[in-house]
């Protein structure tokens, strides 16, 4: 349903408050909510009295926005604009917070929404007791003017005198109100709205992104349900191209397996601490301020569903029994450690000196301590590895080969598993569309073709890539914190990324190894010194794998190096060295693609000058690398 109320303006005007009030009701599952009735009867009030000159208009009461999953309080159509009303009811200023949620609700109808692409957005934030105040009205180049301001009693000239001066050509709003809403949220948002009940295809995008994940989510459903009803232990391999929703996928299982009435426990584990610490804390905050309890009250549920897989791990040592999970999901399986990563570290902790195990060895272990059914669900992905000794999936086949061959597994053929295991491949094991990148798919095509030293397909790609999603390069610092700062409206985020060995950026400014806070730098708003947003501390590929902001700045420096090819290096001590070894150019690289790849909406590449009296920061270092991406089609930051 996507609004409680929709009407011809003139049909409201000539309804009774209660008729109105009880249509609302009706629809709200919080039925003995008399602070909310108050509210509506004072909204209904104030919107009479503003809207009586536009009686062809169309309103909506509490439109649903399910990325957020949130309603804006009305959405009125007039004369081929959209405006979004949202209603802070006896408040007396205008706060931040509120004119960024209705920018936000702005900014997700015009990316999202198929029929408000092309259509005028105009938020205003009615704070009812707040003093009148004149804002400029400036439009963005998508057609979304910021935030208007209006109390209870100017209201009705605000909407007259922007009417009078900005109209758009009238289109049907049954065909706008019935069009395809496709969210892209990011995995805090989705972690958010899992968590709080709404379903994966609330929160998913429409189409092929919305069937594979569907399909791939009620696969899994079943086998849990069948090994539980025959009490068989199975693994699940979820395989999928970047971005394709593989995490989304793994939290929207662990949320439906849950089931604390009948002792049923599920979780999802990841070796992303970062990862794991962000989640955590959004999900916390969320209930916290949705519930209006303590955080400390949230925190054991959510430290249950959200854990760390080391944690797991050297809990389970020295515990022997079986997990009080069922059902156990593990992100980005494919980094789970190898026998001699993972005995390497164990052994140096004191109580686990005869750890022999690689992770999957060890993991599987613990989940067939259970007497009767259990669930292995392993996410993989795909050239993400950025880590010495990650074991990737061959280590998980040669484990259930060699020392669980009574295990059922399951995969797509993508997996490409192995013979003489019980094997049942399923096509929809797989996800093949991608949902990450809402302004174009194009981005890790994109990116590929970069790192692959392909100029020539990068700037075909980037041709329509950079259309919708920008792309610039530039020699300025300053220049790319204002464009950064220029682009991010609402709540979107933006930050400052550079690759964890770009020593030789601290000259201009960027410490890498100045070590961050994650949950702050993802979570804190923009006013915190300590949140992304203020571009003051930098996170490296650690920090971001898994996590996502709408516009970033990546800092390039000399370690991945461009001369008619990549040249990879490390800086120790006072001087870069060459890296030999294939295996740590590959992380180096990967590690690149990650920082490239966390942008959702757009970013800038800053390559420094260089300096000729500075031995470390050769301009010969940076210039090669600057042309080679404009040669890939990207183009200069003006100024």
């Amino acid at each position: 349903m996507r609004s409680y109320y929709s009407e011809k303006v003139s049909k409201f005007l000539n309804s009774s408050d209660n008729e109105i009030l009880g249509q609302l009701l009706m629809n709200h599952s919080f039925s003995n909510d008399l602070e909310q009735k108050r509210a509506w009867l004072e909204q209904i009030r104030i919107l009479k009295g503003a809207l009586v000159d536009f009686p062809e208009a169309t309103l909506f009461f509490e439109f649903a926005i399910p990325r957020m999953g949130k309603r804006v309080d009305n959405i009125l159509i007039l004369n081929g604009i959209i405006y979004l009303l949202e209603f802070k009811i006896f408040a007396k200023s205008y706060e931040t917070y509120a004119i960024e949620q209705v920018v936000d609700y702005a900014l997700d109808l015009k990316n999202f929404h198929s029929e408000s692409h092309n259509k005028t957005i105009i938020p205003i934030l009615i704070s009812t007791m707040a003093p009148e105040i004149n804002t400029q009205i400036l439009f963005a180049d998508d057609g979304i003017s910021n935030c208007i301001k209006a109390n209870a009693t100017t209201l009705k000239q605000v909407l007259t005198d922007l009417n009078t001066n900005y109209r758009k050509e009238s289109f049907d709003v049954n065909n706008w109100l019935n069009s395809s809403y496709k969210p892209t949220p990011t995995i805090v948002e989705a972690a958010q709205a899992l968590y709080a009940n709404h379903s994966v295809e609330d929160i998913s995008r429409h189409g092929a992104e919305a069937i594979n994940l569907t399909l791939t989510k009620n696969a899994v459903e079943k086998i849990i349900k069948d090994s539980k009803n025959n009490k068989q232990k199975s693994i699940c391999f979820i395989t999928g191209i970047p971005g394709a929703g593989k995490t989304l996928a793994g939290l929207d299982i662990a949320t439906q397996s849950m089931n604390y009435e009948k002792d049923e426990h599920a979780c999802f584990l990841s070796g992303n601490g970062p990862l794991v610490k962000v989640l955590r804390e959004a999900l916390i905050r969320n209930k916290s301020e949705l519930e209006n309890i303590s955080k400390k009250k949230t925190e054991p549920q959510v430290y249950a569903f959200i854990q760390n897989i080391h944690h797991f791990r050297d809990e389970y040592f020295e515990d022997t029994s079986a997990p009080i999970e069922k059902v156990v999901i593990f992100d980005e399986a494919q980094r789970a450690w190898n026998r001699e990563q993972a005995s390497k570290f164990m052994n140096k902790k004191s109580k686990a000196k005869d750890f022999n195990y690689s992770e999957p060895e060890f993991l599987i272990s613990v989940m067939d301590r259970h007497q009767d059914w259990c669930v292995i669900i392993c996410l993989i992905g795909e050239g993400q590895e950025i880590n010495t000794g990650e074991a990737g999936l061959d280590e998980w086949f040669k484990t259930l080969k060699e020392k669980y061959p009574d295990w059922n597994v399951y995969c797509s053929k993508n997996a490409n598993p192995p013979e003489n295991l019980n094997v049942f491949t399923q096509s929809d094991l797989h996800l093949s569309v991608s949902l990450r990148s809402f302004k174009s798919a194009l981005l890790s095509d994109f990116v590929q073709n970069v790192m692959d030293c392909k100029p020539n397909e990068a700037r075909i790609v980037s041709q329509d890539l950079c259309e919708h999603y920008p792309i610039l390069i530039t020699r300025n610092l300053a220049r790319a914190k204002n464009w950064v700062r220029s682009k991010a409206r609402g709540s979107e985020r933006m930050g400052l990324l550079a690759h964890s060995n770009a020593i030789r950026l601290k000259p201009e400014g960027i410490f890498v190894k100045s070590e961050i806070d994650c949950t702050n730098w993802f979570l804190n708003k923009k006013t915190d010194v300590r949140s992304s947003c203020a571009l003051e501390d930098c996170a490296t590929e650690f920090d971001v794998q898994g996590l996502e902001l709408d516009w970033t700045i990546v800092a390039w420096d000399a370690n991945l190096r461009f001369d008619k090819g990549w040249k990879y290096l490390k800086f120790s001590g006072n001087r870069w060295q060459n890296i030999n070894n294939d295996v740590d150019k590959k992380y180096l690289l990967n590690s690149y693609r990650v920082l490239l790849t966390r942008a959702r909406q757009g970013m800038v590449i800053f390559i420094p000058e260089g300096d000729k009296n500075d031995e470390t920061r050769l301009p010969e270092f940076y210039d090669n690398l600057f042309k080679y991406l404009g040669e890939c089609g990207l183009q200069v930051l003006p100024d």
